[in-house]
């Protein structure tokens, strides 16, 4: 075995010549990104994406090749798009609770002796003091 061969031809069981399109993103340390790649793709199919490409462009597009690979792998149906739709629902989570709180904050600014007067209130009342320790923790 050649130390030297890339992971793709390595995995591809052949010798790794000099052009190799694979070798400059898919090292020999590193046998599982190309796996994964040749797993969904297929190893014609990414040699001909990669030579198609501009030079300057081939590696994010390894890199993207892997990364949406490994998603596939995770999630057959969705990939990476399963993550994308999760990561959406989420800001759009957050957003909501970030107006919400402004809302709040507006209206506790406009009347402001109101909050002063529930909190004199509540003074006495165990469980807001259970509520206002917790807020501190």
């Amino acid at each position: 075995m050649n130390p030297s061969r890339c992971a793709a031809c390595r995995y591809l069981r052949r010798r790794c010549p000099p052009d190799c399109i694979f070798s400059p993103y898919f090292p020999p340390n590193n046998p599982q990104r190309f796996a994964s790649i040749h797993r969904i793709y297929g190893a014609s199919n990414v040699a001909k994406l990669l030579q198609r490409l501009p030079s300057h462009l081939r590696t994010q597009a390894a890199d993207s090749l892997y990364l949406e690979a490994q998603y596939r792998i995770e999630d057959p149906v969705y990939g990476c798009v399963g993550l994308i739709s999760l990561l959406q629902q989420q800001i759009h989570d957050v957003e909501r609770q970030l107006a919400m709180t402004q809302a709040e904050i507006a209206s506790r600014a406009r009347h402001p002796q109101a909050v002063e007067g529930n909190l004199l209130n509540n003074v006495g009342n165990p469980s807001f003091s259970n509520q206002a320790s917790s807020w501190f923790m």
